[in-house]
């Protein structure tokens, strides 16, 4: 995908009327920054009407060594053009599905004590990719108290670590507790499209614990033709056990 069109969805996405003062949130949070230790996690504050950084912490570069300038001065476009080509379009597909959902679900009065979650891979300035976890808390809102800017913090993870694409919304409830109140997992949506119209009648009796040698009576195969099927499911959809099958079908019902 071109930088450009990415651009133009993204501001789709994000599209917003009004101006927002973020001088007091700016100084705040570098005085905060001054403090902190150096570790694995870094925070900036993004801006989607400007495309921008409005403040890096000092732990961007120990983290990925990207250099503090250089993300101010290309912005939100130049850390785009890092991601893996591969969670580009899920990563998108995150973004917008959490925006409707906070639009149409999350009342005006609520938004300002939600947080948002998602992740993807990064190219580092050595060439390698990591897995970064994004978690975002919106701080400033335009006009329509859409969620414009926001405080996001990055954890860094190693790429060893196989993680499908998924995004969260949390609200901070009454008890000062979070409660999760959306979850979707892009990457199993994609992967699910691998499986074959057999591969699926099976997955649909195992979540009713069924087992191989009922589902191959149903189906009039035999119980070897079943088992072959389970393997190449578990292997398509990542997972090592029909737990993991089951568990993710609850939370994703488009592989059923």
């Amino acid at each position: 995908m071109v930088n450009k069109e990415l651009k133009e969805r993204y501001s789709e996405i994000f599209s917003s009327h009004g101006h927002l003062i973020l001088e007091s949130h700016i100084k705040k949070i570098a005085e905060l920054d001054e403090f902190l230790p150096i570790n694995s996690t870094f925070f900036c504050i993004t801006n989607t009407q400007t495309l921008k950084f409005e403040y890096i912490s000092k732990n961007m570069f120990s983290c990925i060594g990207i250099e503090k300038a250089t993300l101010e001065k290309k912005g939100m476009e130049y850390l785009w053009s890092r991601m893996h080509p591969d969670d580009i379009e899920l990563w998108l597909k995150a973004m917008k599905e959490l925006m409707n959902f906070t639009l149409s679900e999350i009342p005006k009065e609520k938004r300002s004590k939600m947080s948002y979650t998602w992740n993807y891979r990064l190219k580092k300035a050595d060439g390698k990719y990591v897995n970064i976890i994004q978690n975002t808390t919106p701080i400033e809102f335009d006009e329509f108290n859409k969620p414009i800017v926001g405080l996001a913090h990055y954890t860094v993870l190693g790429s060893h670590i196989n993680m499908n694409v998924c995004a969260s919304a949390k609200y901070l409830n009454e008890n000062e507790e979070y409660q999760t109140l959306y979850f979707n997992n892009f990457s199993q949506k994609l992967l699910s499209n691998g499986l074959t119209n057999r591969e699926r009648d099976i997955v649909r009796l195992l979540i009713l614990n069924n087992s191989s040698k009922q589902i191959a009576e149903m189906l009039f195969i035999s119980s070897n033709t079943v088992d072959t099927h389970r393997r190449n499911i578990l292997k398509k959809l990542g997972i090592s056990s029909t737990g993991e099958l089951k568990g993710l079908v609850k939370s994703n019902s488009i592989l059923i």
